[in-house]
């Protein structure tokens, strides 16, 4: 069995602030990770690759040069290939053509059975890319995956809902969106970090992957972002004392002149 995962470098948006005059993020001394949903998706690769001799795992990533950190601790976990998209061409991509150029390079690498996105990305949150990525690629997608099991071609899925869950099945090959009570990622292992720097991080630049230059970057994206900004903070709440008459005629009274009521 032959597995795609696609995995980001994000920044620890626990550790990020957004810049008042430009509305871009502060990524100064902010430390890069993998998208943990899509650490989800590695991990589920990883386990199907343990319980299926000969199964083998590509990850692949669209990105900057410093990506290939990423890259590495993929491959620290256990991936076998790793597969750094990178090249001022791409640059300013949105979804449509970021989806575009990842399923090019799919298409490039050839046979596979399964690939496995996170559901989205905490720099972007759209979840966009890999439902678009399959749509590229003609297959069928399972989206918000929180269990899933193989049964000969095909994958039986446990769709999440905000009201409940789904049962779903799709002939291979197929794309899954991975969320995170899909599973727990392993660590890296000393040797797996040993070795992880002694296997090669292909990168493939835009004469690599075969796309139409006219639909990637920001002149081919077709969305762009207007404003980023943070919410205005909330004005303190207004705490009414007791339980009369006038109490309960005062917060009638002010919700009615907030539009509540």
């Amino acid at each position: 069995m032959k597995i795609i995962v696609c995995i980001k470098q994000v920044p620890d948006t626990t550790e990020v602030k957004l810049d008042p005059k430009t509305g871009r993020l502060i990524r100064d001394g902010v430390p890069s990770i993998i998208n943990p949903d899509d650490k989800n998706a590695l991990e589920q690769a990883l386990s199907i690759k343990d319980e299926h001799p000969g199964t083998t795992v590509t990850v692949v990533s669209m990105g900057p040069p410093q990506a290939d950190i990423a890259m590495r601790e993929a491959l620290a976990m256990g991936a076998d290939e790793a597969i750094l998209i990178c090249g001022r061409e791409f640059a300013g991509s949105d979804t449509w053509a970021t989806s575009y150029i990842i399923a090019s390079a799919i298409k490039k690498i050839g046979d596979y059975d399964l690939i496995l996105c996170g559901r989205q990305a905490i720099d972007g949150d759209t979840a966009q890319v890999g439902p678009q990525i399959a749509e590229q690629l003609g297959i069928p997608q399972i989206t918000y995956v929180q269990n899933m099991r193989i049964e000969g071609g095909e994958v039986v899925a446990t769709r999440q809902l905000e009201d409940g869950c789904t049962v779903m099945s799709a002939k291979m090959p197929v794309l899954l969106t991975a969320i995170k009570e899909l599973n727990t990622p392993r660590y890296m292992t000393p040797r797996g970090i040993f070795e992880a720097y002694e296997k090669e991080v292909k990168i493939w630049g835009f004469a690599d992957v075969p796309v139409d230059e006219a639909k990637i970057g920001l002149a081919g994206s077709p969305t762009n972002v207007n404003k980023t900004f943070s919410p205005e903070p909330k004005a303190k709440g207004e705490m009414l004392e007791g339980a009369d008459r006038n109490t309960v005629k005062t917060l009638i009274d002010k919700l009615v002149e907030k539009h509540l009521l």
